[in-house]
């Protein structure tokens, strides 16, 4: 059972899905935004936030986990986002989906390296979010904190060894439902290739592909004020 949290009253059903070592308290200003239109919920994945720690940290656990309720959207990021690609492969999850620099694909010659820096992230504190983030808002450092500090660490390289070959393009190029990617700029970082992201919205017509210039990949927090204008643009008209 995920940990839930419920905002606004009326207008589309739209669930949150945070990234690793995250929490859904990274989404406050989604929230704010989204819910005098929505009825916005955000969940805790497993062994992150309030959310039980589990055996098994594979992406196909993740993508199980999530609530199955024909939401009217789906807004995922990083991990969120890859998790977002495999539910929606199976009917009743969503109508629409916006994903946040997906992780869609780790290259095996990168493995190692990534689950390295994402390891290296349980060691954050204050003083070393405020040095690699001076341009996030407070409240998004101190979210990331909760995240670093209430996930469980076997979360971290469970998702990277539970899941092995990290690798959902597949399940991308498949989608049926409308899908916005929006991704990080690649002259900042983006964990979600360049060319991919244009293939995948060439050879797909459900798929739009969007860059939020001088993002990183955490457009929601390094560039906010550009993401959310396309977020609601998208998700509320």
């Amino acid at each position: 059972m995920l940990e839930r949290y419920q905002s606004g009253s009326a207008g589309p059903r739209i669930l949150l899905v945070h990234g690793l070592s995250s929490s859904a308290d990274s989404w406050w200003r989604v929230v704010e935004a989204l819910a005098p239109h929505a009825r916005v919920t955000t969940i805790d994945l497993r062994g992150h936030g309030a959310s039980a720690p589990a055996d098994s940290y594979a992406l196909r656990d993740y993508a199980s986990d999530l609530p199955r309720e024909n939401w009217d959207a789906v807004v995922a990021h990083s991990l969120g986002g890859a998790a977002a690609v495999l539910a929606a492969s199976q009917p009743g999850f969503a109508r629409s989906l916006v994903l946040l620099d997906p992780v869609l694909e780790v290259p095996e010659a990168d493995f190692e390296a990534v689950l390295a820096d994402q390891v290296s992230e349980l060691r954050l504190d204050e003083a070393s979010v405020a040095a690699e983030k001076p341009h996030w808002d407070e409240r998004d450092r101190a979210a990331k904190l909760v995240g670093v500090r209430s996930v469980d660490p076997a979360a971290v390289e469970g998702s990277f060894r539970d899941t092995g070959r990290w690798d959902v393009r597949a399940e991308a190029r498949a989608l049926r439902s409308p899908t916005l990617l929006i991704a990080g700029d690649p002259a900042i970082y983006t964990m979600l290739d360049p060319e991919l992201g244009r293939t995948l919205a060439a050879e797909n017509e459900s798929i739009d592909y969007r860059v939020i210039a001088g993002a990183g990949h955490s457009p929601h927090r390094d560039k906010p004020e550009e993401t959310l204008a396309v977020l609601t643009e998208r998700l509320l008209g």
